[in-house]
């Protein structure tokens, strides 16, 4: 931290990993896509979920790393999680990139990075479809779920609000679906969660 103060009196004015909050020292200005605030102070959470609607993994990071280089090692995450990768990937625009198309496992059968192009026609409606339930899943779980703040501190702090809220999230929509006569979980699905052993 002193070092730190010694860089902005000598008038540096970008200091990397720059200490935000005597509070979380981990937080990191992060830059939002709407009007006010314009920036908030905290960590970043990536979250993977499947066509069911259940949270598959989910990583914190410090700041506010880009999206493309976040993707790969995201389906590496998926793959320890699930042990295999997914049949469809589809994702929003901010994880295109021609790496990211080219570096995918001959097992996923269809790449949908935000463009209607990336799939053939048949398979288009479907990946529209996954791709708005994502943004509610990721509603949810920002404004009902807990993911909008963390009450722990640091990054450590960070990492135990997210597992915990992930296994809220889960169990809430499990029971969801339990209690649902109409809907029917496969029970490899459950032994897959981790719900059913």
């Amino acid at each position: 931290m002193k070092e730190q103060t010694t860089q902005k009196l000598a008038g540096q004015t970008h200091i990397a990993n720059r200490i935000v909050s005597l509070d979380d020292l981990d937080a990191r200005p992060i830059k939002k896509g709407k009007r006010y605030p314009s920036c908030e102070f905290g960590c970043t959470v990536q979250m993977t979920f499947n066509r069911q609607g259940f949270m598959l993994t989910t990583e914190n990071f410090m700041g506010q790393p880009q999206d493309k280089t976040l993707y790969q090692p995201t389906m590496k995450l998926f793959y320890e999680r699930m042990g295999r990768y997914p049949k469809r990937a589809i994702t929003d625009q901010g994880y295109r990139s021609r790496k990211n198309l080219k570096a995918m496992p001959k097992s996923v059968k269809f790449v949908f990075l935000g463009h209607s192009e990336d799939v053939p026609q048949s398979e288009r409606d479907y990946c529209h479809s996954a791709r708005s339930a994502t943004e509610g899943y990721i509603a949810v779980a920002k404004n009902l779920r807990g993911f909008r703040r963390s009450l722990y501190r640091k990054g450590v702090g960070h990492r135990i609000w997210t597992l915990l809220c992930q296994t809220a999230y889960n169990l809430r929509k499990f029971l969801l679906l339990y209690y649902n006569p109409e809907t029917e979980i496969p029970e490899k699905c459950l032994k897959k969660l981790g719900l059913l052993s």
